[in-house]
């Protein structure tokens, strides 16, 4: 019964769950895979999944305190599903920490590669860094223009999403081929 005392409450589960719901199914949309060039893959999938995180937290990173508290949240469900996903994949105990590590590198490399081009709309800076990202031992990666696209459009869309969606978890990502 004392234990109750320590436990964390977190008020936001539902909140968290449903957000980070929303999130992951954009990312699985069909199209991006088989018009937009990111190979479904499992290193495409944490590309796709990168983007739809990414976006979203621009967007809660100008938001009041409740929507950066649920952002941390969903940052760290996002981590945990990357932790649950690699043990999947059938990777040992000792080896998830360095691949943990790796995949987080590469999510906050990209947060930053991304960040200049959409700041400044450029859809060409944005899918070179997509380009680079996605393909990175490719010489002749497809363009990515479609994607940057999708992004730079995604990004303005957000910006019009309310703080209170934010804070009930509502926020939605704009269809890709729409």
């Amino acid at each position: 019964m004392i234990f109750r005392l320590f436990k964390k409450k977190n008020h936001n589960r539902a909140i968290v769950d449903r957000q980070y719901a929303a999130l992951t199914s954009a990312a699985r949309i069909p199209f991006f895979y088989s018009d937009l060039d990111v190979p479904d893959t499992v290193m495409g999938r944490f590309e796709m999944l990168s983007i739809v995180m990414i976006l979203f937290f621009r967007r809660t990173a100008r938001s009041e305190a409740s929507g950066q508290e649920l952002a941390q949240e969903i940052v760290d469900a996002f981590f945990q599903d990357i932790d649950h996903s690699i043990r999947e994949l059938g990777i040992g105990d000792q080896g998830v920490p360095k691949r943990m590590k790796r995949l987080a590198g590469m999510f906050y490399g990209r947060l930053e590669s991304y960040a200049a081009a959409l700041e400044a709309g450029d859809t060409e800076k944005l899918a070179d860094a997509l380009r680079r990202n996605i393909y990175p031992e490719t010489a002749d990666a497809p363009a990515m223009l479609g994607l940057a696209g999708w992004m730079i459009a995604t990004e303005a869309a957000l910006a019009g999403v309310s703080e209170d969606e934010i804070s009930r978890g509502q926020a939605v990502l704009p269809l890709p081929g729409k």
